[in-house]
């Protein structure tokens, strides 16, 4: 084969040979799409208003977004609801948490601790739903509520409020707190 034919054939047999490298692998497996975040936030703020005035504000320092437009926040959340006059009256603090984009609903996780300072009662869950639309708060886990003015101390399997927390019910209750009027009520 003399030069100039070499010159001509190996590009040809290079450009086949890269060619045959594209394409479906030749295992039989089925490449996956890619399922992971497709963007990740650091120190991240979250501001919900309405009617000009801020209703709650969320900080995390991790936010991963997928194609679907769910988010999950991997690291500690902080969120604070804000009264009509723009004070915070609730905060909340949990271990991690997530946004379900189809159901609008935002959820926390781990030790979740909220605080309503007005109130001045404090409720542990391992999991607590908001949700923005309705403006209500939800969880069907284990929940305690703890008065620090009067020391009681309310357990119980689920629970439903707004979101500001000045208004509660525990689905099953369970623990000891006072009454007014006494015994005989």
């Amino acid at each position: 084969m003399n030069l100039s034919r070499l010159l001509v054939v190996l590009p040809i047999f290079l450009l086949s040979v890269w060619l045959s490298g594209c394409g479906e692998p030749k295992t039989g497996k089925k490449v996956e799409p890619y399922q992971g975040p497709i963007e990740e936030i650091n120190d991240v703020r979250l501001l919900y208003s309405e009617a000009a005035k801020l209703k709650v504000k969320l900080t995390t320092a991790k936010q991963y977004r997928y194609l679907n437009d769910n988010r999950k926040y991997p690291k500690p959340v902080n969120i604070i609801f804000y009264g009509p006059g723009g004070e915070e009256v609730t905060t909340l603090v949990s271990d991690s948490g997530r946004y379900d984009k189809a159901k609008d609903l935002y959820t926390v996780m781990g030790h979740v601790v909220v605080v309503n300072k007005q109130k001045q009662e404090k409720l542990l869950t391992s999991e607590l739903n908001w949700n923005p639309v309705t403006k209500k708060v939800f969880t069907d886990k284990h929940v305690a509520v703890i008065s620090q003015l009067s020391g009681e101390k309310l357990y119980g399997l689920g629970l439903d409020a707004n979101q500001d927390f000045s208004q509660y019910s525990i689905r099953k209750p369970t623990g000891v707190f006072n009454m007014e009027g006494g015994p005989g009520i």
